[in-house]
Order: structure tokens, then C-alpha cells, then sequence
């Protein structure tokens, strides 16, 4: 008698383990944005010419998990890419109360079912200087080097780590006075075949073919042929 009293009683702990298991994999994680709201940005550390910019909230769960601006990109339906706008304290040693400042981030990847929300790592990315563009799960952008002399053509894959192309194409850097978004014009995407192309200066522009994982540089008698089509 005692023994099957302790199997009902490993059984009824199991059932409530496995009841428990599978109501916290079943939580739906609710994602929404609040209203939009203007705030002032102050590019460059300067406070002589601010900049009005509209953020909005991102809620997981009735929760401020970030704040954002612009239109999400939708990656999957699951997934979807916002760039992020976050207060700094620029208040010095010597002042008595907090200085907040609004800043523009990186970007964020937000995951609908899971309710995570974790930044992505673009290398060369500036948050001041560098404009993105997406499609699917690429985003294609110029990037800064850490000395601010050389720009680069940079494509990445939320699934790598490394860049899926990462080409000089200015070792002239960029004016500490330029502004923002200015390394070069947002790139342009093609879908079928999917390419990528680059302004440069005097409106030249290069274009990128991407196969999965592989980038081929498209000349333009490549263009001309494809166009022609």
C-alpha cells in the first residue's frame, strides 16, 4: 500500500511539473507600441541647432522596454528590426542636478514570440553618421571606421557575425561638422536577382550582387545586360 502511495505521489508531482512546463511555454508575450512623442536632439553635442525627432515606447508585456524611432522593419513574422533612442545623463561633475539627453542608438531585434529584445551588432555602424536600409534580413549601410578616415560599403546578415561585404570606398572621412546620415546616401536594394548599390562621390555608385553568403561586385556592361532584359 505504501508503495503505490508513493508512485500516486511522484505521479501527481510529475503531472503538476509538466502542467507547469507547458503554461510557461505557452505564455504569449504581448508587443506594442505606445503613442508617438517629439523630443529634441541635440546632433553632434551641440545645443545650438537641435533636431525635433517622434519616438514611441516599445512594450513587452504592459512593460517600457526601449524607445524607438521610426518605422519596424518586419524581417519575419516572428522577428521584426527598430532602431533604438535612449536618454543620456550629460550633466558635468560640478552640476547639481541630472542633464538628459536624447540620443539615437543602434538596432534592435524584437522577437514576438519569445518577448525578447536584444541589439544587433553591425560592425562599422555609426549611430550618427551611418543611414541604414533593410531587406529581409540584410541591412546595408556605410560604415565609419573608428578614426573616422576610411567609409566602407557594408552589408549585414542577422544570422552571422561577420559582414557579408565590407569594401573601402572612401579613405577621405567624414567632416566632424557633416551631418547626420551623411557617410553617403542610404543604399538601394533590388530583389530578382537581389543586389545592393552604393552612391559615391560625383554619382558614381557601385552594386553588389549577394547570393546567400557570397557578394559579387556587378560592372556596369552586367547592369546594362540585366536591364535590357
Amino acid at each position: 500500500m505504501r508503495i503505490v502511495r508513493k508512485v500516486l505521489f511522484h505521479l501527481l508531482i510529475l503531472t503538476a511539473l509538466l502542467t507547469t512546463t507547458a503554461s510557461a511555454a505557452a505564455k504569449v508575450h504581448v508587443i506594442a507600441f505606445g503613442k508617438w512623442t517629439a523630443v529634441q536632439w541635440f546632433p553632434g553635442g551641440t545645443e545650438d541647432k537641435p533636431l525635433t525627432l517622434k519616438i514611441r515606447a516599445l512594450f513587452v508585456d504592459g512593460r517600457v522596454k526601449e524607445y524607438v524611432l521610426g518605422p519596424p522593419h518586419e524581417v519575419t513574422d516572428r522577428l521584426f528590426v527598430v532602431r533604438r533612442m535612449f536618454r543620456v545623463n550629460d550633466s558635468l561633475p560640478e552640476d547639481s542636478a541630472p542633464r538628459w539627453q536624447w540620443q539615437r542608438g543602434g538596432w534592435l531585434l524584437v522577437d514576438r514570440v519569445t518577448g525578447r529584445v536584444a541589439p544587433i551588432n553591425l560592425p562599422e555602424f555609426d549611430a550618427y553618421y551611418s543611414g541604414a536600409s533593410w531587406y529581409r534580413d540584410y541591412v546595408a549601410y556605410c560604415g565609419v571606421a573608428d578614426d573616422g578616415k576610411k567609409m566602407y560599403a557594408m552589408v549585414a546578415q542577422l544570422s552571422r557575425r561577420k559582414p557579408v561585404l565590407k569594401k573601402e570606398l572612401s579613405n577621405a572621412g567624414v567632416a566632424e561638422d557633416a551631418a547626420p546620415d551623411s557617410a553617403c546616401p542610404v543604399p538601394s536594394w533590388q530583389r530578382s536577382p537581389v543586389r545592393v548599390s552604393f552612391e559615391l562621390a560625383a554619382g558614381a555608385r557601385q552594386t553588389f550582387a549577394i547570393r546567400g553568403h557570397v557578394v559579387d561586385l556587378v560592372n556596369d556592361a552586367e547592369e546594362d545586360e540585366e536591364g535590357s532584359k
